[in-house]
């Protein structure tokens, strides 16, 4: 490995950066996207049950908010049951986007280093081949062992950055997918809440009497009217 390293020469330091750099992203984002931190299990229905009950406190809010993304976005949900529809739906989305942000933390450097990698490994190349025709320059082409020495860093160089960049794209792309189905998720769970509270009266749902029916019920009337 140490052979490996030396032979990139100085292109070895951005790259080996870039593969910490990278690992760092990946473990940071396995936790951060623990399935128990973004969406626990039952905590949507018991957000839902509390809406029901109408015995809401602060206790219970802060309760559901503390230990998952879900819950915070719940949280709004429940402190805004009292406003209107619009301005509870408004509050749950501005809380949405806060908590996409956080599970996108740590992706723009992943896919920074899924970008850059191979074009490291490109200038890596083309600092190997600058050598090969600078030795060519000087000594022509009869000495192999310097010429190989070049055209190593070049190959390495390459190879060490196509690798780094992709098993980056690789967890970029399942970290994506991952976070799309959680943001789905809470997106339905956040719909069943304000359509939990935010439901319409008994009255309001009862049809309004037609036209029709009014003046079947003003006809008797009318007519007693006339032969009195």
């Amino acid at each position: 490995m140490g052979d490996f390293i030396g032979a990139m020469g100085m292109m070895s330091i951005p790259l080996i950066i870039c593969s910490f750099v990278a690992i760092a992203a990946i473990v940071s984002l396995f936790m951060t996207l623990k399935k128990n931190k973004v969406i626990p299990e039952g905590i949507a229905e018991t957000a839902q049950k509390l809406a029901k009950s109408g015995k809401v406190s602060r206790a219970h809010i802060e309760k559901i908010r503390e230990g998952s993304m879900l819950g915070r976005v719940l949280a709004t949900g429940l402190e805004s049951m009292n406003q209107p529809r619009h301005v509870m739906k408004e509050n749950i989305e501005e809380s949405g986007r806060h908590v996409a942000h956080l599970m996108d933390r740590f992706m723009i450097a992943l896919g920074t280093i899924a970008t850059i990698a191979p074009l490291l490994g490109l200038l890596g190349t083309v600092v190997g081949m600058i050598e090969v025709f600078s030795v060519i320059t000087d000594k022509g082409v009869g000495s192999p062992t310097e010429l190989a020495g070049g055209i190593k860093t070049a190959l390495y160089t390459t190879a060490f950055g196509i690798v780094i960049a992709v098993i980056a794209l690789v967890f970029h792309r399942y970290f994506r997918g991952k976070i799309t189905d959680y943001a789905i998720e809470m997106e339905k769970a956040a719909i069943k809440l304000l359509s939990v509270t935010q439901a319409p009266t008994p009255a309001a749902r009862r049809p309004a009497p037609s036209a029709a029916a009014t003046a079947k019920k003003r006809a008797p009337l009318q007519t007693a009217g006339q032969v009195a």
